[in-house]
């Protein structure tokens, strides 16, 4: 694990990424006041520090029947982790959260429609060793959706 932090010209660069992702680094240069250079290296720094990660994101009214799903899994204990790990690794799978309170892990996704959602939820995912139940909860319309929602925020 590096021991890299990032600073507050690092964290202007996460922000302005942010907000627009395709921003060229002559860009982000020119509205902080630094080289292209220095934002360059900065840019390629927080890549391979794995604090940014440039990703293309679905955008849910584009879909046929978009289907968000959020899948709660009750598992045994002493396999919690294990049944995480494996969850995660179903490509319908988009999070995999270990949590305190109802359920142990919360598993959400996006799906063409609700035979998909059914066919991961209960014939893969209650299918798995060490998973007891699961519980679907399927979204029926979507006021907000953030896709930032894992940006880095540096107290």
């Amino acid at each position: 694990m590096s021991d890299y932090r990032i600073d507050e010209l690092d964290s202007q660069i996460i922000d302005l990424l942010s907000a627009d992702a395709r921003l060229s680094n002559r860009r982000i240069a020119s509205e902080l006041g630094f080289t292209e250079g220095t934002i360059r290296s900065r840019v390629k720094r927080l890549e391979e520090e794995n604090f940014i990660r440039f990703t293309a994101v679905t955008n849910m009214a584009q879909l046929d029947k978009p289907q968000l799903a959020y899948i709660g899994i009750h598992a045994e204990q002493g396999q919690i982790k294990q049944v995480a790990e494996r969850v995660a690794k179903l490509p319908e799978i988009n999070a995999v959260i270990i949590l305190l309170g109802r359920f142990d892990i919360l598993a959400i996704g996006l799906f063409e429609g609700l035979p998909e959602v059914h066919r991961v939820a209960s014939n893969q995912i209650l299918d798995m060793d060490g998973v007891r139940l699961v519980e679907t909860t399927v979204a029926v319309d979507v006021v907000k959706y953030n896709n930032r929602l894992a940006k880095i925020i540096v107290p």
